[in-house]
């Protein structure tokens, strides 16, 4: 009897793709916020420290929503976009391809286009990039195999690499009669990040009306 699952499949980790100076950012702005709330807090008088907790409730979501949070986790079977205020899941067979040119997008089969926070192009690093490959073709500098291509430019390339290498499972798995290795295909779904937008939200709320009242 024929198994319908390839036996002893390897898995592999996911992928995990941030923006470095983007965490770098949030985490000095959270220090930041922190370090004005406990002084709000401790030497603020009258509605000051409930001033200080609504601005925060409502900064600090942010600040992480757009700088800590953002990230792309790729495997072999799907990809996931976690932008600042949305989570996109996505097999690869629902991805018609990643493009950067001034910003990383993605676009689905179906039309579809979302923009990829965790990779932001960086044109200075791209003109480095060309100025070595340059330098590298007419003999000087690094060798041509040397040049790091730009960081946006490089995880394009490699999640377009992860996206032909499904297809390529997929199509061999269905001439073969079987199920695809790596589990079954995921569905498509964007999620609202409520974690985010419903602290953020409150905060909104609870200044206007400590303003308002006072």
């Amino acid at each position: 009897m024929t198994s319908s699952t390839p036996p002893d499949e390897p898995t592999y980790a996911d992928r995990t793709y941030r923006s470095g100076a983007a965490m770098v950012a949030g985490v000095l702005l959270l220090l930041l916020i922190a370090w004005l709330l406990g002084d709000a807090l401790f030497t603020g008088e009258g509605r000051a420290p409930w001033q200080a907790l609504s601005a925060t409730a409502l900064v600090a979501p942010l600040v992480i929503a757009l700088t800590l949070r953002p990230a792309v986790l790729a495997g072999t079977r799907r990809i996931l976009v976690r932008n600042p205020f949305r989570t996109i899941t996505l097999p690869w067979s629902a991805v018609e391809g990643i493009r950067a040119a001034y910003s990383t997008e993605l676009y689905t089969t179906g039309g579809t286009k979302y923009q990829v926070w965790a990779l932001p192009v960086s044109l200075r690093d791209r003109k480095r990039a060309l100025r070595q490959s340059t330098a590298a073709q007419r003999g000087g500098g690094l060798a041509e195999g040397q040049v790091r291509p730009a960081a946006a430019d490089q995880a394009v390339s490699e999640l377009r690499q992860l996206a032909h290498d499904d297809a390529e499972l997929r199509a061999a798995a269905a001439s073969q009669g079987i199920a695809a290795p790596g589990g079954p295909e995921v569905s498509a779904s964007v999620r609202w990040a409520w974690e985010i937008i419903a602290p953020a939200v409150a905060g909104a709320i609870a200044l206007a009306v400590l303003f308002a009242t006072g």
